[in-house]
């Protein structure tokens, strides 16, 4: 197989950038700095392209070294034909070499294995050609009575024969095909209560049926966890009767053959018994494949928007973790991140201390010039909320503002190693409520030490292959933090982890040579960090920013092997540089030097500067103040397969249902909003006892 051609024809680009790109990996570049610092060898490759590359690269390689094992294998059997061979290396998925490789598979023993050690292969081999005559059949099976193997009888014979030709017909890929082919096409999956069980959540499935191929992500999800958690049944709805069919149809057409009648039982007993349940344990695996990738690339693509929101800079900001009868925990923190104050007051039930805690929030505020409170948006988060809009309401600072933040993760990060290595000396709940703070004040460098599938904004999150959830949001980490930057004298070692070519080791390096000898001063310093070689400096340069460097350039994203082209540019009018002629005079390429132009209008620009802000708010809204065909203001705190939730300031988020996203149709509410959006919405329905709202963005 050529490779590169068929990964050319996957992704729709040329033949030569695939080439280029794999090069570049194998020499081990990672996929921030190939995106960034060689669009001249992938001919502007993005990041996702990138990665879509890689993945598909790796599973070609897999699939051809499947193959080569499969030869192998079943060559020092002895039973390689040539035309086998062909069959295996024309093969273009891992599943079809698996189909060929299945009859040479060695096996537990089973009746068929049993029949061969019996002598019956012979029997069965006679039945299947199509060329026994009149009682040949049952004259071998006489001839093959053995006391000693316990073939006893005609019969005996026959049923081991059977079990043989059931066996070989329930591994051929032909006939495996078909109902395959069937399943893809016309089969079903029912859902129904267990006996054992009950669960509301499943309500829905409780009697539940819907064609395969129009199984939702989340639906199949839902069913397999209700499966495994003993709440529903599955039953699997293929037309055997048109499949036995077939596959006899293709075994022999004669009806009067002698041996039809056996091959018919023996395909009735291996279809049940053999075919059939593997057919089921395969459409299932790949149900289960598919709404996992579906499902993790909703993740991603929430988990992207989320981390890139932009910072609230120069703020100093309270971060409130509430609770009821722990109490709310309250840290104040700077506007560079410092722990300036903490405490724990009780706004709610039990104590209901409103006065008290008021009076607590108020001295912080006024001591330290606090104007913006952040609420963890968990236990308790509306009932803070409220106690929190009365104080500003009563304070009257009118720069004085709160917002809800999403918590998923900070009690994990609270009692993990990394937060008990920032703050030993504090508890584990105070450090939920700074996590709170710095949330708002830096979204990504305070959510990359959180493992990304802890951050909540994925669905079914635990359901899902989680070392492909673990890699796929890992490299979503590892997208934003590079095309951001980092500062590298205010970076914890867990943002600079991230950082194109900077292991766990050399990121803890960089943060211990910073303390010993204090800030770098430019670049050229991350050479001294031990373990920083040659090669990791090239890869991580151009995404570590020095702020403090007297080189301008340390301060970008121009890549110091760039420096020379750039310090040229220094002096000229920007707005007027000819990119084409520039380039030539310069012997850069266009993407390069557009790059580094666009660095030199902003030096030290923050790409998510550019993304929506979140929503401030000063006083507070409850699901008794809403009235039907209400327009308001909300933001996207979650996407999912049938519908975005929208935060619009009450308790609970409100629904937008896929149907109500957009008058033209949309395959995926992914294509339309994305987590951090701020969208208008009007309200369309209100259950006041369920607490839910439902919303619509046809206004």
């Amino acid at each position: 197989m050529n490779i590169n051609l068929k990964i050319a024809e996957n992704l729709k680009i040329r033949e030569k950038q695939v080439e280029d790109t794999i090069k570049l990996i194998d020499e081990g570049n990672t996929i921030p700095f190939i995106s960034r610092y060689r669009k001249e060898v992938t001919g502007n490759l993005s990041d996702t392209e990138l990665r879509s590359l890689e993945e598909l690269l790796t599973y070609l390689r897999s699939l051809e070294q499947r193959k080569e094992d499969v030869i192998r294998l079943i060559d020092e059997q002895g039973k390689l034909t040539k035309e086998l061979k062909e069959e295996i290396e024309k093969a273009e998925k891992i599943q079809e070499v698996e189909d060929l490789y299945l009859p040479y598979k060695q096996k537990k023993r089973t009746r068929a294995t049993i029949a061969k050690e019996r002598g019956l292969e012979p029997l069965a081999e006679l039945i299947l050609s199509l060329k026994a005559k009149n009682d040949d059949i049952e004259k071998l099976a006489e001839s093959l009575i053995d006391e000693e193997k316990e073939v006893l009888t005609i019969e005996d014979a026959l049923e081991g024969a059977k079990d043989i030709i059931a066996e070989i017909i329930s591994e051929t890929k032909e006939f495996r095909d078909i109902v395959r082919e069937e399943a893809h096409t016309n089969g079903g999956i029912n859902s129904s209560k267990s006996d054992k069980k009950e669960d509301a959540t499943y309500e829905m499935y409780y009697d539940f049926a819907e064609r395969i191929k129009h199984l939702k992500p989340h639906r199949i999800l839902a069913m397999f966890r209700g499966e495994k958690e003993g709440i529903l049944k599955l039953k699997y709805d293929f037309n055997d009767s048109k499949n036995i069919e077939n596959i006899l149809f293709k075994l022999c057409m004669n009806e009067e053959y002698p041996g039809y009648k056996y091959l018919e039982e023996a395909l009735n007993d291996g279809y049940k018994r053999l075919l059939l349940p593997s057919i089921e344990t395969e459409i299932k695996n790949e149900l289960k494949e598919m709404a996992d990738k579906e499902s993790i690339e909703v993740f991603a693509g929430n988990l992207k928007p989320y981390l890139m929101q932009p910072p609230i800079k120069k703020s100093v900001v309270i971060g409130l973790d509430p609770g009821y009868r722990t109490g709310c925990k309250v840290a104040v923190i700077s506007e560079h991140g410092k722990v300036l104050d903490y405490s724990t007051i009780y706004p709610t039930k039990p104590r209901e201390d409103i006065e008290g805690s008021k009076k607590v929030l108020k001295k912080f505020i006024d001591k330290h010039d606090v104007n913006l409170i952040a609420i963890g948006n968990g236990t308790a988060s509306r009932e803070t909320e409220s106690m929190v809009a009365g104080l500003i309401d009563e304070i009257g600072k009118k720069d004085l503002f709160y917002s809800i933040v999403n918590e998923a993760g900070a009690s994990i990060y609270s009692a993990s190693k990394l937060g008990d290595e920032e703050f030993p000396d504090l508890d584990v709940t105070i450090r939920g409520a700074i996590s709170i703070a710095r949330r708002i004040q830096d979204p990504l460098a305070e959510l990359v030490k959180i493992e990304p599938q802890h951050i909540g904004v994925g669905q079914y999150q635990h359901d899902v292959n989680q070392k492909e959830l673990k890699q796929t949001l890992g490299n979503v980490v590892e997208d934003c933090v590079n095309s951001v930057g980092v500062n590298v004298n205010t970076a914890s070692p867990a943002l600079l982890n991230y950082i194109s070519g900077v292991s766990k080791t050399v990121a803890k390096n960089i943060v211990a040579h910073k303390e010993e000898n204090g800030p770098f001063k430019s670049r050229k310093e991350l050479n001294k960090v031990k373990g920083l070689g040659p090669k990791a400096f090239v890869q991580c340069a151009g995404f570590l920013r020095i702020p403090e460097s007297e080189n301008i350039l340390d301060n970008t994203a121009v890549h110091p092997e760039s420096y020379e082209i750039a310090e040229k540019l220094l002096g000229e009018d920007l707005k007027k540089v000819q990119l084409s002629k520039k380039a030539e005079e310069l012997g850069v390429g266009i993407p390069t030097l557009k790059d580094i132009v666009d660095e030199l209008k902003k030096p030290g620009r923050d790409p998510r500067d550019e993304m929506p802000k979140p929503i401030l708010r000063s006083d507070v809204l409850s699901i008794d103040d809403l009235e039907e065909g209400m327009t308001l203001k909300g933001t996207v705190r979650n996407v999912v397969d049938f519908g975005a939730f929208v935060d619009i300031g009450i308790k609970n988020d409100g629904l937008v249902h896929v149907s109500q996203m957009s008058e033209k149709f949309i395959k995926h509410p992914k294509d339309l909003v994305k987590v951090a959006d701020v969208v208008e919405v009007k309200i369309i329905g209100i259950d006041r006892d369920k607490g839910k709202v439902a919303l619509s963005m046809k206004i």
